[in-house]
């Protein structure tokens, strides 16, 4: 690459190459800045022992300048949480400027940022109407910027320096009843990171960056859930707390372009590893990862210790690797590390860093669609002897879902992780006592062989779930948890009760179609027989209960309503199926003779709506109720998803007879089964006597002859009934959608929501 890309100019307001660094200029905004951002961290106890973390960043961005006077417009947001070790709690909080929906529009109508249309599309609606996905708010109140002094007020936040060099940091959420004010008084001189403190953005910029890595911190957390509970107990905290901080200023310009550079697109996609620890010998340290996106190696590494004097030593030649089990978020399906290893021989460094608990990531559109930023505890030797301590460790860019597909493949996986827990194939005694009746009644598992019992059921079931599914309808519980202010983590093995049921009627349903193939493979009855295949559907049903009594701290009244909610939803799907299975060959003479098309249509959603929309709706619900919903807003879900369901069968009438016109693979089955599906009662309401008549003389030859279905297609066409149908499933979901909108809080659950019922349609066809 030609030089002229590395080339780099000082700006006039950054530190000089070498010496000191002057915090009374330095720690105040930079005019030259086209991004700058002021980061704390601090781990704190409280006099009775109680331990908490606490981070904050705060992020100006030019987002452009006055045509007049060229002076910079810069937005602003915020991004802190509260890390309550004690609870397992993490309380997050990101504010933008007043002015992102319209900043947002701008860059989704430029195509940048959203890879995923739909996605992209669900979050221009919501943006229209000026709202923020949350967790994200925008700023109520004002923002301000000192230049002439370090006094950042983020509306209900700030952060400021006094005249005794101390820094004051102050964070508020009202909504969330927290609170927390900081005094940082620093116990080292500020240290340069990278080359002399100069680094390498991720968007082509040149950034200085300092840290002060001691600082003795005094102050106080608030904390009130006094309308929110967390399991059994309500967490108040109000605290006075000490211990140890950390402070980071980073700022920086895009670099000048030459000639040769116009064409190129120097922004890096990568990834990153940061963690920061303070030690009990009076060390701190940092290290960080730049992983590039398309080699998967590592662009920029970098470790930094720093002695009880003050005095820096550096190194990049160290291994920083993840270890242990993922843990997955059910609100964004992204998967992090909460377990790393650091090994710095020429240091004679070996850290071991392990969250204390494992749900510290913080969702946002700021860094989309969330980031990994939680407390660690550090162990290990440092030239021989024992070191321990607390720390950060901030990890983003990894594992995004670029598209929808991408997102339920990691939906789809979790899902089976969910049934692999329930429904091992090696049950060990506990687990077999638990399938056969429950743990307390131990008796009737009793000599019981459990190799042949995942023989006789287990794999059966298994050797379908495992080829991997849709797995829409596990989804949709947990969306509607979230989407009412739920924490649907606590209910991650809800994933596997919509599946068990839904697989369990796909194995039944094969052995009454006489299905050959399911999900690429062979059907359950073909390779174990019909009677093993029913008993196997049939289990299906029943092992899904064991997600109701595993789930911790439901109350008795909300666990009979769901029981009673999943039961109502078996007898509907079951009704469905056998008015499915008796068909509607019965009306058809009348239909055909004297008309009544509507009335057919009818009776095609009557059976669409109990075998698929039903089942959906009622998994709503249930999704709902473990969220905490209103009666109003778990209505509304339940209306939403049926009316999913209803398009979703809808679409799935037309799939083949679209796949016939278009030359596709499928070739018009229905038709083959002598199927009357929607398309054809849409067909029957607006065909002539002579053609109602052949339409269905043809469909009832159950043909294959590929003449004879493109002329049941081209009659179905003549009244545009494949297009009509398809139409009228968007409207059907629009309808529901629009229902639901104004029930729930925009935010990235919905937002996602949204983008999925496109998804489940579009992707049909």
């Amino acid at each position: 690459m030609n030089d002229t890309l590395n080339t780099f100019v000082r700006p006039q307001d950054w530190p000089s190459e070498f010496g000191d660094i002057d915090l009374s200029i330095h720690d105040l905004p930079h005019h030259s800045s086209s991004t700058e951002w002021w980061y704390l961290n601090a781990h704190l106890e409280s006099e009775s022992g109680l331990k908490y973390s606490v981070f904050a960043s705060f992020f100006r961005k030019i987002i452009g300048y006055d045509e007049a006077t060229k002076v910079a417009d810069y937005a602003h947001s915020i991004t802190w949480a509260i890390v309550d070790v004690e609870h397992k709690k993490y309380y997050q909080n990101s504010r933008v400027d007043k002015r992102a929906p319209e900043i947002g529009l701008k860059k989704l109508r430029k195509k940048e940022g959203v890879k995923d249309e739909r996605v992209r599309k669900a979050a221009i609606e919501m943006l229209e109407k000026g709202s923020m996905p949350y967790p994200d708010r925008m700023f109520e109140g004002d923002v301000t910027v000192a230049m002439d002094k370090l006094d950042l007020v983020f509306d209900t936040n700030s952060f400021k320096k006094n005249a005794n060099g101390d820094y004051i940091l102050k964070l508020h959420d009202v909504e969330h009843k927290l609170t927390c004010e900081l005094h940082f008084n620093p116990q080292k001189p500020p240290i340069r990171h990278g080359q002399n403190g100069v680094v390498s953005g991720t968007s082509s910029e040149d950034m200085f960056y300092y840290f002060i890595p001691q600082h003795q911190v005094t102050g106080f957390i608030e904390i009130e859930e006094a309308e929110i509970e967390k399991g059994e107990d309500k967490v108040y905290v109000k605290a006075e707390v000490k211990g140890t901080g950390w402070y980071d200023h980073e700022f920086g310009r895009h670099r000048e372009k030459s000639k040769e550079e116009e064409s190129l697109d120097l922004t890096k996609d990568v990834s990153w590893n940061w963690l920061a620890a303070q030690l009990d010998n009076g060390y701190e340290f940092t290290a960080y990862h730049l992983i590039d996106h398309h080699t998967q190696e590592v662009a920029d590494a970098q470790l930094i210790m720093i002695d009880p004097e003050g005095n820096r030593i550096s190194t990049g030649d160290f291994e920083m690797e993840s270890r242990g089990e993922l843990w997955t978020s059910t609100k964004t399906f992204q998967s992090y590390p909460t377990e790393w290893v650091i090994d710095a021989p020429d240091f004679g460094l070996h850290i071991e860093a392990k969250a204390p608990f494992q749900e510290q990531e913080f969702a946002t559109v700021i860094s989309k669609p969330a980031f990994w930023e939680g407390r660690i505890e550090v162990e290990g030797t440092f030239e021989g002897r024992e070191i321990s301590g607390p720390g950060f460790v901030e990890r983003s860019g990894f594992d995004e879902k670029e598209t929808l597909e991408d997102f339920f493949k990691a939906v789809s996986r979790e899902t089976i992780k969910s049934i692999k827990y329930i429904l091992p194939k090696n049950p060990n005694q506990e687990k077999l006592n638990e399938l056969v009746t429950r743990k307390e009644q131990p008796h009737f598992a009793q000599n019981i062989d459990s190799e042949q019992y995942s023989k006789a059921l287990v794999e059966p079931i298994r050797s379908i779930i495992d080829r991997g599914g849709k797995s829409w309808r596990s989804y949709a519980a947990l969306a509607c948890c979230d989407i009412v202010g739920g924490d649907s983590q606590v209910a991650k093995l809800w994933l596997a009760l919509p599946e068990l049921m839904h697989v369990g009627s796909l194995i039944v349903d094969d052995v009454e179609d006489k299905s050959d193939v399911r999900r690429g493979g062979p059907a359950c009855h073909v390779m174990y027989s019909e009677p093993v295949a029913i008993n196997a559907g049939s289990a299906c049903y029943f092992i899904g209960q064991i997600c109701v009594y595993r789930t911790k701290k439901l109350e008795a009244e909300k666990r009979v309503k769901i029981y009673d909610l999943y039961f109502e939803a078996l007898r509907a799907a079951h009704s469905g199926q056998a008015l499915d299975i008796h068909g509607l060959n019965y009306m058809m003479d009348d239909v055909v003779e004297n008309g009544g098309g509507e009335l057919l249509e009818k009776r095609i959603l009557a059976i669409h709506r109990l075998k698929s929309a039903a089942p959906a709706s009622y998994l709503a619900r249930i999704g709902g109720i473990l969220g905490g919903g209103t009666d109003e807003q778990i209505e509304g879900l339940a209306n939403y998803y049926e009316a999913l369901g209803i398009s979703f069968q809808i679409i799935d009438d037309t799939l083949n007879l679209r796949g016939f016109k278009d030359g596709l693979k499928t070739k018009g089955e229905d038709i083959t089964a002598g199927k009357i599906t929607y398309p054809v009662g849409k067909a029957m309401a607006s065909l002539d006597q002579k053609d109602r008549a052949r339409l269905w003389e043809i469909v009832n030859m159950k043909t294959d002859d590929l003449t004879l279905i493109k002329e049941a297609v081209d009659l179905l066409d003549k009244v545009n009934a494949i297009d009509k149908c398809m139409d009228e499933a968007y409207e059907i979901m629009d309808k529901g959608w629009k229902i639901l909108d104004p029930l729930i809080r925009d935010s990235m659950v919905k937002l996602n929501l949204r983008a999925f019922s496109w998804y489940v349609l579009d992707r049909q066809y």
